[in-house]
Formats: structure tokens, C-alpha cells, sequence
């Protein structure tokens, strides 16, 4: 026997070893992981919307056309559409400049991009009000100057590129990493320039993983709590985001209007889970493609 065929045979023998359970512990252990997500999963998304419709559909539709609300939602959009493509653009750029070059001050970048997952949210919004806030640091200056950053909308964007950071950057790092930089330094050589290459070489390669990283980023920046309700002063109709407005309609008891609300967060989430299924199919096809090819 040669030395690959033994490799082989220890090979099958190791899968065969861990695929070999019996019926009743496969059986189990499934069990036990639908009624994990059924317990801290499925009945609260059931919950929320049940809570939602127990005032009837006329209620339900009536708790997204007050002013509030409606300020609510367009807000979060506003704040989603100004943070999410920043953070696309920062993600691309400090992915590209990680996984093609090498340079002082590679893993403090890198540090710097994972912060935000270690950071509690609240503290990152204490930070914008130590930095601009009346008594913080720029505070002074900015009054004399009458910018308003913090309770106002510059302050709840800040604070929501703060905590949505790491999403495209982290997505597109290890998959650039892996692809090398032989294909642009080919695409340079043949004379392209330095844009022709991102757009006919790098991003055709990276799309996917570039959307996904979006889509989870999206919503991260409209469900994100923590730090907005410190720098936004949960100003009715002006900077109540529509996790705050949740949490304002709550606290009235008025709970009906609250979980529809939620409902609404809830649907945006679920609908993310779709796309990103979809988009991890298409990167799986891609990545086959690609080897194959």
C-alpha cells in the first residue's frame, strides 16, 4: 500500500468515525436544537407580531401614520442611507490596502476596525459626547459656532458608523487575503490603470462578499439602539430613531403601537436573513465556478 492510499483509507475512516452516531442521538441532538430556537427564537418573532395585531389591523396600520412615527421611520432611513455606504467605501479601501499591502501599522489597523465588536455601544456614544458635547471637549467651540452634533442627526450618524465599522471591512479582509495579488499585478502589467483594475479585477472578485457585508451592515445601522439613544436626547419627531421609538412607546404602555413598530424591525431583519441566504448561495456558486475554471 503507497503512501496516498493510506492517506485515503485514514481519510475515509475518520469521516466514517464521526458520521456514524446512532439514530436516536442524531435524532436528539436535532431535537434539542429546534426546540433551542423554537424557546428563544420563533415564539418571541411570534410574540411581537401576535402583540402587534391584538389591536386589530385598523390599529396596527394607525400605529405607523402619526407624525411620530412616520418621523421615526424616515430617520432610520436617513441615518442608514448616509452610514452604509461610508462604512461600504472605508470597508473596500481598508480591506484593499490590508490584504495588498504591507505596512506600518497593519495590525493596529486592524485593531482599530474590530473595536467597535468589543466595545459597548453605550460607550461609543459617551465618546461623541465627550468629544461634542456642550461640556465636551469641542463643545465650546461648536456652540459659538452654533453646529449641533450631539441630540441632533450629525451625532446619530456618527455614532452609527461607530458601531457598524467592522461589518464590510471584517466580510471582504480574509477573502481578499486569500485571493492573493496576482490577478491585478497581471491587470497592472497588461497596462491597466489603477481604477481599471478595481473595477474589471476587484470587484468582479468580491462583489458578493461586498454585498453581503452591506446588507448585514444595513441592518445593524437601522437596529442599532445603545448608541444612539445616548447622543440623540430622544427628541420627539426629530431624532427618535425607530428602536427609540419603541422603547418610547413602551414605556407609555402603549403596546400595541410599540410592537408594531417592532414588527416592522422585525420584518427588515427577517428579510436580511433572506438576501443573505441568497447571497451566500451565489458566493458558493462563484467560489465553485471559480476553482473549476
Amino acid at each position: 500500500m503507497n503512501v496516498s492510499s493510506a492517506i485515503a483509507d485514514r481519510d475515509v475512516e475518520w469521516k466514517d468515525s464521526i458520521t456514524t452516531e446512532s439514530t436516536f442521538v442524531r435524532r436528539l441532538l436535532i431535537s434539542a436544537a429546534f426546540l433551542y430556537l423554537t424557546l428563544f427564537l420563533f415564539v418571541p418573532l411570534a410574540a411581537i407580531f401576535a402583540e402587534a395585531l391584538k389591536g386589530g389591523l385598523a390599529a396596527y396600520v394607525g400605529s405607523f401614520l402619526n407624525d411620530d412615527a412616520l418621523a421615526a421611520v424616515r430617520l432610520t432611513l436617513l441615518v442608514a442611507a448616509v452610514a452604509v455606504p461610508l462604512n461600504a467605501v472605508f470597508g473596500v479601501a481598508a480591506a484593499w490596502a490590508i490584504a495588498k499591502f504591507d505596512f506600518v501599522g497593519k495590525q493596529v489597523l486592524i485593531s482599530l476596525i474590530d473595536m467597535p465588536l468589543a466595545v459597548s455601544p453605550v460607550i461609543s456614544g459617551l465618546i461623541y459626547v465627550l468629544l461634542f458635547g456642550a461640556q465636551g471637549w469641542l463643545g465650546p467651540w461648536l456652540l459659538e459656532h452654533d453646529i449641533k452634533i450631539i441630540f441632533a442627526l450629525p451625532g446619530i450618524v456618527l455614532a452609527t458608523i461607530f458601531v457598524t465599522v467592522p461589518f464590510v471591512a471584517r466580510e471582504l479582509i480574509p477573502l481578499m487575503q486569500s485571493q492573493g495579488r496576482e490577478e491585478e499585478e497581471a491587470a497592472i502589467t497588461l497596462g491597466a490603470s489603477g481604477w481599471q483594475m478595481f473595477m474589471r479585477v476587484t470587484l468582479p472578485n468580491i462583489k458578493w462578499s461586498l454585498l453581503y457585508g452591506v446588507i448585514l451592515c444595513n441592518a445593524r445601522a437601522m437596529g442599532e439602539f445603545g448608541a444612539v439613544s445616548v447622543v440623540s436626547g430622544h427628541i420627539r419627531g426629530l431624532t427618535n430613531t425607530m428602536p427609540l421609538h419603541v422603547e418610547i412607546l413602551y414605556n407609555e404602555y402603549n403596546a400595541v403601537a410599540a410592537f408594531a413598530v417592532a414588527s416592522l424591525l422585525t420584518l427588515l431583519a427577517i428579510v436580511t436573513l433572506i438576501a443573505k441566504t441568497m447571497i451566500e448561495r451565489k458566493t458558493d456558486s462563484y467560489n465553485r465556478r471559480k476553482m473549476q475554471a
